[in-house]
C-alpha cells in the first residue's frame, strides 16, 4: 500500500528517504494498513506540534539562546523518527531557526567579551589596594558580577578567564602576605606584653610598696606602646595585668594613709555594731532614709582595716548578707513603681501580692543562673586554682541573691 511519505510492504512499514537518507523501516502493520498508517501519520502530527511549540518558546523568552541545544536535538532526532510526513519542511525551519540562535548567541557573546574586559580592567585598577577590607568586599561583588556574566567565545574563554584570575589572586597574594607578617609581629608583640606581666608579678611581690608603684606606673606606660595583637590573646594578659597592677596601686594608697591602728577587740565591736545597725535597716520597710543610712554604715565600713579578726568572720558575712537585703528591697520597690504606676494607691493586700508574684519571678532567675554555674563548675575541675577561687566566689555570690530573696519572701509573708 503506498503513502505519499512511505509505503506498506510485506506487511512492514517504511518512510521514503529524504535529505540523501534511504527508505527506513519504521514499524509493522498491526491490525490493518489504514489505521497502521493513520498511526504513524499522528505520529508526526505531534511532531509538528513539538516544532511549533519550540518556535513559539523561543519567540517569547527573552533568552532565546538557551534554546539552541534543545533546538538541536529535536531537530537531529526527527532524521530518526518513527512517522510518516514531510519532514524536509520541518529540519529546514529548525535550521532556519539555528541559524538564528547562532546569530543571537554570537551577538550576546560578543557583549559579553566587552564587559569581562572591563571587568578585567576593574579588577586590574584594584589589585595592590592596601584597604583590604573594602577592597575584600570590592572584590566579592566584581565576582558576583563576573559569574553573572554570560560565556564568550570558545577559543577566548581560558585566555579571558586567567586575566580575570591573575588580577583577583594578586590581591588576596598581597592581602596573604600582609596578615601573615602581622601574625609574625604579633608573636614578637605577645612576648612584650608577657615580660610586663612578669615584671607586674614582680613588683607585687616586692615588700617596699613605693617602689614596687613606681615600677607599675612604668610598666603601665608601655603597655600603652605596645604593639598590637589579636584581642583574644592579648585579653587574658590584661586582665592580670590590670588586676595586679590594681593591687599595688591599693597598697601603695595604705601605706601612704595608714589610718587609725584599731586594737583587734575594737575592730571586732565595731564590726558588730555596723552589722547590727544594717540588720536593724533590713528589717525596716524601704524608704530614701533607709538607704541613705545604709550608704553612711558603708562609708564606716570602708574605714575598718581591710584585714579582720578571725572571730568577725560570721559579723562580716552578716553584714554584706543585710546589706545586699537593703538594696535589694530598694531596687524592687523601684522595680514594682515602674511597672504599676497605680501600685501606691492599691490596697495593702494586692501591693503584697504583686510584689511577692514579682520577686518569686526574680528568684526563679537567680535559682536557674545558680544552677546552671554548679553545672558548670562541675565540668572545669581540671582548671588552675585562680580558677576555682573565682569560681567559688561567683558560686557564693549567686547563692547570697537567691538567699536575700528568699529572707524579703519571708518578710513579705509575716506582714
Amino acid at each position: 500500500m503506498e503513502h505519499p511519505y512511505g509505503y506498506i510492504k510485506d506487511n512492514k512499514v517504511f518512510l521514503k528517504g529524504f535529505l540523501g537518507q534511504e527508505d527506513r523501516e519504521i514499524g509493522e502493520v498491526k491490525e490493518d494498513e489504514a489505521s497502521t498508517l493513520a498511526y504513524f501519520e499522528n505520529r508526526f502530527s505531534m511532531l509538528v506540534e513539538k516544532v511549533e511549540k519550540l518556535k513559539s518558546d523561543i519567540e517569547e523568552n527573552q533568552n532565546k539562546g538557551s534554546f539552541l541545544m534543545k533546538l538541536v536535538h529535536l531537530k537531529d532526532s526527527l532524521k530518526t523518527a518513527d512517522a510518516l510526513g514531510d519532514f524536509v519542511p520541518l529540519i529546514e525551519d529548525l535550521e532556519a531557526q539555528e541559524k538564528y540562535l547562532n546569530e543571537i548567541i554570537a551577538g550576546n557573546r560578543a557583549k559579553n567579551l566587552e564587559l569581562k574586559k572591563a571587568l578585567i580592567q576593574e579588577a586590574q585598577s584594584m589589585m595592590h589596594d592596601t584597604d583590604w577590607k573594602a577592597t575584600t568586599e570590592f572584590y566579592k561583588d566584581l565576582k558576583l558580577r563576573w559569574i553573572k556574566t554570560g560565556p564568550v567565545d570558545k577559543e577566548l574563554e581560558e585566555e579571558i578567564e586567567n586575566e580575570f584570575e591573575t588580577a583577583v589572586q594578586t590581591f588576596f597574594e598581597s592581602r596573604r602576605h600582609y596578615y601573615e607578617g602581622l601574625s609574625l609581629q604579633a608573636d614578637e608583640n605577645i612576648k612584650v606584653y608577657e615580660s610586663l606581666v612578669q615584671q607586674a608579678r614582680d613588683a607585687f611581690a616586692m615588700t617596699d610598696a613605693k617602689k614596687a608603684f613606681e615600677i607599675s606606673k612604668r610598666i603601665q606606660k608601655e603597655w600603652k606602646a605596645s604593639g598590637k595583637v589579636p584581642a583574644e590573646r592579648r585579653q587574658p594578659l590584661w586582665d592580670e595585668f590590670s588586676k595586679l597592677n590594681n593591687r599595688i596601686f591599693s597598697r601603695y594608697k595604705r601605706a601612704l594613709n595608714p589610718g587609725t591602728t584599731l586594737h583587734p577587740r575594737e575592730v571586732m565591736k565595731k564590726v558588730e555594731e555596723l552589722s547590727q545597725k544594717m540588720k536593724d535597716l533590713a528589717g525596716q520597710p524601704s524608704s530614701r532614709e533607709v538607704i541613705e543610712n545604709a550608704k553612711a554604715i558603708q562609708q564606716d565600713w570602708k574605714k575598718l582595716p581591710h584585714r579582720k579578726p578571725r572571730e568577725a568572720k560570721m559579723a562580716s558575712k552578716s553584714y554584706q548578707f543585710f546589706t545586699d537585703i537593703v538594696f535589694e528591697k530598694s531596687f524592687l520597690e523601684r522595680l514594682i513603681n515602674s511597672k504599676y504606676e497605680d501600685f501606691h494607691e492599691r490596697s495593702e493586700d494586692e501591693q503584697k501580692r504583686l510584689k511577692t508574684a514579682l520577686l518569686k519571678d526574680l528568684l526563679r532567675r537567680d535559682q536557674s543562673e545558680l544552677e546552671n554555674a554548679q553545672n558548670n563548675s562541675e565540668n572545669f575541675r581540671v582548671q588552675t586554682k585562680d580558677f576555682e577561687i573565682a569560681m567559688m566566689k561567683k558560686l557564693a555570690g549567686l547563692k547570697r541573691k537567691v538567699d536575700v530573696k528568699n529572707y524579703i519572701l519571708r518578710q513579705l509573708s509575716y506582714k
